[in-house]
């Protein structure tokens, strides 16, 4: 089922997930709900806020990305990225291997905005599957810069907030359009 993506200034952007301490049938349906509305957005990555579930769960999958390559090693050999997409990550954490690269970032909760992100090129993960197996890995490229995103949203914390000044202060306008009209649209939706 395809889950509404909320935007920018829905109040659940702003939460800290909980832990998920079991994998339920409720997970596992959110889980295949967010896959679905991850491809019918064309995004590479989605957490559970943005569907509006304060949770410490988000999916990915860079396959479609054919101009941002990844790069992934699974106890210290290569592996190719495609072979574990879509990637499910529950609670998960990630440390940073060297130090941060700008490269431009996008938001499902924010349609047609884009800014420059400073983030590690490459990181080390842990989390938990979809399977309640733990997963470790290192990754670099699109799938470093995804999962290190999803990780914010996990967290509260929207790419605006990682963005330099000077560039948010030229998008200004936009985001408080975009605020001004999620706002008023969750107005609307209590009325009906």
């Amino acid at each position: 089922m395809i889950l509404g993506v909320v935007t920018y200034g829905h109040p659940v952007l702003r939460e800290k997930g909980k832990r998920i301490e079991k994998i339920t049938p409720e997970i596992q349906t959110l889980v295949a709900n967010m896959l679905e509305t991850m491809y019918d957005e064309h995004g590479v990555g989605l957490a559970a806020q943005q569907v509006g579930k304060a949770l410490q769960l988000t999916v990915i999958d860079v396959r479609e990305s054919k101009d941002r390559p990844s790069t992934l090693e699974i106890k210290g050999e290569p592996v190719d990225p495609t072979s574990i997409m879509p990637l499910v990550l529950i609670n998960p954490k990630w440390t940073a291997v060297n130090e941060p690269v700008s490269a431009p970032e996008g938001c499902l909760s924010f349609p047609e905005i884009y800014a420059d992100i400073n983030r590690p090129e490459t990181i080390d993960v842990t989390a938990t599957n979809e399977k309640g197996e733990t997963i470790s890995f290192r990754c670099g490229g699109l799938l470093s810069r995804a999962i290190q995103h999803e990780h914010d949203h996990l967290h509260g914390i929207l790419f605006i907030d990682r963005m330099e000044k000077g560039a948010r202060k030229k998008i200004q306008q936009e985001l408080e359009g975009l605020q001004y009209a999620t706002k008023q649209a969750m107005k609307k939706g209590r009325r009906e």
